[in-house]
């Protein structure tokens, strides 16, 4: 792992790494348990990935850690992860300002049940002074249902007046996404075999790198992470130009 993070330009670190975790499930049953077992092990690869992100200067990480579609499973699994989400918040606070994190939550708030909302709102209070790694959980989010929202709010804005629609740009619309204080992501990652976004962060992915691992998340750790941050660096980001205009560039 040594290796691994000798290997790692500092000055070309991605400024914000997305997370989609997935694989808790399977990684359970794979291990003769239940769901839930996979999702208790999940929150040992978050610590472990939230201090890899924080010792190398990361900005930003946004974790997706439940969709508003996950509300579709069995009861007995989300009234389960809802008890793990709430424990685990409870049990992270004080090591998160230890470590100079900040916690921020993205989603529709509205869905959670009351009691995980109020855990949650006290721990974005108690680290709100924080000035060091950006953590941000995706908690019953979607992003056609942040889009939709962006947009049902613009629209509001525009029928009082508030906003002159022939003055709306990205910037503009941007101002009314979930992440409107937060950069895009540079580098996205997806765990488990995996090759979907699934209806994650879908506006802001549109120049991010994508990088797809066979662990499950309870196996990802810090080598795993580093693993694909030396990947994202092997990458020549275009962003629509010629890899000779990107050269002439950088030599200027």
């Amino acid at each position: 792992m040594q290796d691994l993070l000798l290997n790692i330009n500092k000055q070309r670190l991605p400024t914000h790494i997305a997370i989609i975790m997935d694989g808790n499930g399977r990684w359970a049953e794979e291990q003769g348990e239940d769901r839930l077992f996979g999702h208790y092990h999940g929150v040992e690869s978050v610590r472990n990935i939230v201090e890899g992100c924080a010792e190398l200067g990361i900005g930003y990480l946004t974790l997706y850690a439940f969709s508003t579609e996950n509300w579709d499973r069995p009861k007995n699994e989300v009234d389960g992860l809802m008890t793990l989400l709430v424990e685990t918040i409870r049990k992270e606070v004080p090591t998160l300002n230890k470590n100079n994190i900040r916690l921020h939550v993205i989603g529709d708030m509205n869905m959670l049940p009351e009691f995980a909302c109020g855990e949650l709102q006290e721990a974005l209070e108690l680290t709100s002074k924080n000035s060091g790694l950006n953590l941000v959980m995706a908690l019953s989010y979607s992003s056609r249902w942040e889009i939709l929202n962006a947009i049902k709010q613009v629209a509001k804005d525009v029928s009082t007046g508030k906003l002159n629609p022939e003055e709306i740009d990205q910037n503009t619309f941007q101002q009314y996404l979930c992440t409107k204080n937060i950069p895009d992501p540079e580098l996205v990652i997806r765990t488990s075999g995996e090759y979907r976004i699934s209806n994650f962060l879908l506006y802001q992915l549109a120049y991010s790198e994508l990088y797809f691992t066979q662990t499950r998340w309870p196996e990802f750790r810090k080598q795993n992470l580093y693993e694909a941050i030396i990947d994202f660096q092997n990458r020549e980001r275009r962003f629509g130009k010629t890899g000779n205009q990107i050269k002439a560039e950088i030599q200027n």
